[in-house]
């Protein structure tokens, strides 16, 4: 039997999210964008990223703790380098730089054909896949990576956690070809720490071999997770361990730092981000087979690799793009009831209204 989902009205939702964040004083402008990206990622069925997990997150080490300032103001860093910006977020909130962010690199994009964009001192800026998936939907092909909050991946051979879940994101232009952006993104670890209080909030297990309890032994009880095991081997312990030497350039220190403040004295807790964004004209070398264009090269490339049998083979961003479908059919944005009753207590403590189930519309 599917779960079952109810209809919550976007705005009714944003002013929840939005009025959580200033009561903890961010800004408007900082409430707006980051009720904005719960959103978002909440229509395209990213419920491990949406806004249960960003108040949560923002809680537990962002302005609840040192990870983030609310208000903040970036500070823009000098570079020689004319296609590429390097900031200082100054802890501002991980949602409000990464949409500034993209934005940058789509401008430096624009004039140079391709635009880089580095964050030094950042919060996590929760869904990656939503800012290259914003930038694709506009016709650019862009990547992201961040260092995830916490140190919580232990490296293949290894019993200590030492690697965010440090995530990878990847968009692609492709609405013309197949009717969506193709979106890559996922966290370094078999699941995220997202997922892992998501199905503790449901009431349903780990999948095998994706955590471990406090003592290293395997679990699938979400209530005993303590650490988090990379996908695929030393595949996923390498990508993650990407993101640990990009932030490293940056200005990232130690990942057994980040965000233990109790711990970090005189060294650094922060986040970094890193934003590439091109555009597909800057790459077009023009010798296409058979006379096609380069979006018609694109589709053409698509349907060979689901083609010769392979037609039920699912592309990245396809579920997110039928999330989004059934989000725009239902007329709202989709929630559980265990997610409605986490929202609830978001309302009691911002004295919001609260959402009363019984006059919510079952999803279709």
């Amino acid at each position: 039997m599917s779960e079952i989902f109810y209809v919550v009205p976007e705005e009714q939702h944003n002013a929840l999210i939005a009025a959580a964040y200033k009561k903890r004083g961010y800004s408007k402008s900082e409430a707006t964008a980051g009720a904005r990206f719960c959103a978002e990622a909440t229509r395209h069925g990213i419920r491990t990223h949406n806004g249960l997990k960003a108040l949560h997150l923002d809680h537990l080490l962002g302005a609840g703790s040192q990870g983030c300032i609310p208000k903040a103001k970036i500070e823009k860093i000098k570079t020689r380098f004319r296609g590429a910006a390097v900031w200082n977020a100054n802890r501002k909130l991980g949602q409000a730089t990464g949409y500034a962010a993209i934005e940058q690199a789509i401008k430096l994009a624009d004039k140079y054909g391709v635009g880089m964009v580095s964050v030094d001192n950042a919060f996590h800026y929760l869904w990656g896949g939503g800012y290259v998936m914003d930038a694709a939907k506009r016709g650019y092909i862009a990547y992201t990576n961040c260092t995830a909050a916490l140190a919580e991946v232990v490296p293949f051979g290894g019993k200590f956690p030492t690697l965010g879940t440090n995530p990878h994101s990847w968009g692609f232009p492709t609405t013309a070809a197949i009717g969506y952006p193709i979106v890559i993104d996922w966290a370094t670890s078999v699941v995220a720490m997202g997922r892992v209080q998501q199905l503790a909030r449901e009431g349903k297990p780990l999948p095998a071999n994706a955590a471990v309890d406090e003592s290293g032994a395997p679990t699938t009880d979400p209530l005993k997770a303590k650490y988090l095991i990379p996908f695929g081997a030393h595949k996923g312990y390498g990508l993650a361990l990407m993101n640990e030497i990009v932030s490293a350039f940056i200005g990232g220190s130690l990942p057994t730092l980040r965000n233990r403040w109790d711990q970090v004295g005189d060294d650094k807790g922060t986040c970094t981000f890193f934003f590439q964004v091109w555009h597909p004209d800057a790459m077009n070398a023009g010798a296409f087979a058979k006379g096609r264009n380069q979006s018609e090269n694109v589709k053409a490339v698509i349907q060979d690799v689901i083609g010769h049998g392979n037609e039920a083979c699912m592309l990245p961003g396809q579920i997110e793009a039928a999330a989004a479908a059934r989000s725009a059919q239902n007329g709202g944005l989709l929630f559980s009831e265990a997610e409605i009753h986490a929202f609830n207590e978001i309302a009691t403590e911002t004295r919001q209204p609260h959402w009363d189930i019984a006059t919510l519309k079952v999803a279709e």
